[in-house]
């Protein structure tokens, strides 16, 4: 068992600093001219189009398209958006006169041989009310102007869809079938609810597993030995002193955390596939397990005292607590059903479960010794997560951490992220946040609670309350920047640091406390550095 605690939090703490990414961006990329300065005609700004369609009067499956530079505006509502025949133009790639009938229809083409603009330009010639471009891949890509391009008059709205549902419509329309389609581009709600449930999970899992030692599982912080006690008394789970195995980073251990992730992080990204998505689901589901039990058996000890107490023999385990025997099967149940069902719509459920528990163990089994190390281990985050989101497109033509925390090489997405559906966005999709932007900030705030009791401080001359409040407005600007910057992935660490490392030190210099806050226990014996 104590082999098994100290190799927990270290695994985890390398595992999370991966997936530190804020949020994934929308499943939408650009050409290489897709920078190209706007010109008359060519200013639309990118929008996201529902597409939805019907075949022999059969409604199938809503298609999502992105509109071009260029063309007109499609309506808001569905009650707004008409019902409209499609047809195949021909030539196919639209680059010349067509000489099929398209008049008042939505014409079907596919993509190259020819600019964009090019190709509208002839559906438009050719009477039609609207132009779907096929792409050739499942990426949306956007559609602009090239440079010979000074003005342009496209005045029907032209839409880009993926490769397969282009392929299926234009299947349908080979048969002989009669296709409809309605196109319309909702708006995404300026408050988005789904992030503020996010936000209020992220605060509360570091306020929980600040407090958790003291007032659920009723141990005492002992500062002066580094670890912690159980009480004794009415109130505890059991009426023996324990020790509680603890793993304390230094500062040499946090750099080793930035190499090994960043290295991991780039077999990920060249050589992402299902079965290396299988094996960090199975780590993800065993850490699960190991905390689930963790939490439930630390509440369960603590609402019936009894139960903490009764132990049994069992082979090749030796002695284990009673309520381990019924605990462990039913988190290893439960775990295995969110690994079998993780596509379902509800399955978020679950891995948010699995990973809150998998966060308050770690957080419980490991500890910053003070803002020293704490600094080290922030600061080497805090370079990496910008590097990897904003950085790596300069060296590797994408974001290597949202194109792996999307799952872009393997179709899946990785379990290390706490994630939410956007109930009240028209476009659906999940609001998500590694567990590494909780993850480490939360063992700084957990620092600074222990660091606090231990001073015997109160609530506003001590570090805790101000460090929550930091991490909590940190969170706040990471939405607010996602926001401004149309939902392309940021790296919550770049406000999540300087809101909670920055005001520690603030504090500790304006209170004449940051030498103490910088050399805490440095004197003292410690139980495990690694």
């Amino acid at each position: 068992m104590a082999i098994r605690r100290r190799l927990l939090p270290a695994a985890a703490l390398a595992l999370l600093l991966l997936f530190a990414a804020g949020a994934a961006a929308d499943d939408a990329s650009s050409d290489d001219a897709a920078g190209a300065p706007p010109s008359p005609g060519c200013s639309n700004k990118f929008q996201l189009v529902k597409v939805k369609n019907w075949v022999n009067g059969t409604e199938g499956t809503t298609v999502v398209g992105l509109s071009a530079r260029f063309g007109a505006s499609l309506p808001r509502n569905v009650h707004e958006a008409q019902k409209t025949f499609s047809m195949l133009a021909n030539p196919l790639d639209c680059c010349s006169n067509l000489t099929s009938k398209v008049t008042n229809s939505i014409a079907l083409a596919t993509r190259g041989e020819c600019a964009f603009t090019a190709k509208a330009n002839n559906a438009q010639a050719g009477g039609a009310a609207g132009l779907l471009v096929i792409n050739d891949s499942e990426e949306l890509y956007k559609m602009v102007c090239s440079e010979n391009d000074t003005s342009i008059d496209v005045t029907i709205p032209v839409v880009m869809i993926p490769q397969s549902a282009g392929k299926n419509l234009k299947d349908f329309l080979d048969q002989g079938a009669i296709v409809e389609v309605q196109l319309y581009s909702p708006n995404r709600p300026v408050v988005d609810l789904s992030a503020c449930f996010l936000w209020i999970m992220a605060v509360g899992t570091i306020v929980c597993s600040s407090l958790w030692s003291e007032f659920v599982a009723c141990e005492q912080v002992d500062e002066r030995y580094n670890q912690l006690t159980r009480k004794d008394g009415p109130n505890s789970g059991t009426n023996s002193r324990e020790d509680k195995e603890i793993f304390e980073i230094s500062a040499k251990g946090a750099v080793v955390f930035i190499i090994v992730a960043s290295v991991f992080l780039l077999l990920l990204f060249y050589f992402m596939s299902s079965w290396f998505i299988w094996l960090l689901i199975v780590l993800f589901c065993i850490g699960g397990i190991e905390g689930m039990h963790v939490c439930l058996v630390t509440l369960i000890s603590r609402v019936f005292k009894d139960c903490g107490q009764k132990s049994v023999q069992l082979p090749c385990f030796g002695e284990v607590l009673a309520l381990s025997t019924g605990i462990v099967p039913f988190c290893t149940v439960f775990a295995i059903l969110w690994a079998v069902y993780r596509h379902s719509s509800f399955a978020w459920i679950g891995q948010d479960i699995l990973g809150i528990c998998l966060m308050i163990t770690v957080l419980q089994m490991a500890r910053l010794p003070n803002i020293r190390v704490a600094s080290a281990l922030l600061s080497a985050a805090f370079v990496y997560d910008i590097f990897w989101v904003f950085i790596s497109p300069l060296l590797f033509h994408e974001s290597v951490m949202i194109a792996v925390a999307r799952g872009d090489n393997s179709g899946e997405t990785i379990p290390m992220l706490l994630r939410i559906p956007r109930f009240f966005d028209p476009w659906g999709g999940y609001d998500m946040l590694g567990f590494g932007d909780i993850i480490f900030p939360g063992l700084l705030v957990a620092f600074s609670y222990r660091f606090d009791r231990a001073g015997k401080k109160g609530v506003l001359n001590g570090y805790f309350l101000w460090l929550t409040v930091g991490y909590a407005v940190g969170l706040f600007l990471t939405y607010l920047a996602l926001f401004l910057m149309d939902g392309h992935g940021q790296p919550a660490l770049l406000y999540l640091v300087p809101c909670t490392l920055g005001l520690i030190v603030v504090l500790g210099w304006i209170r004449g406390e940051l030498p103490l806050l910088w050399n805490y226990g440095r004197s003292e014996n410690l139980v495990e550095e690694v």
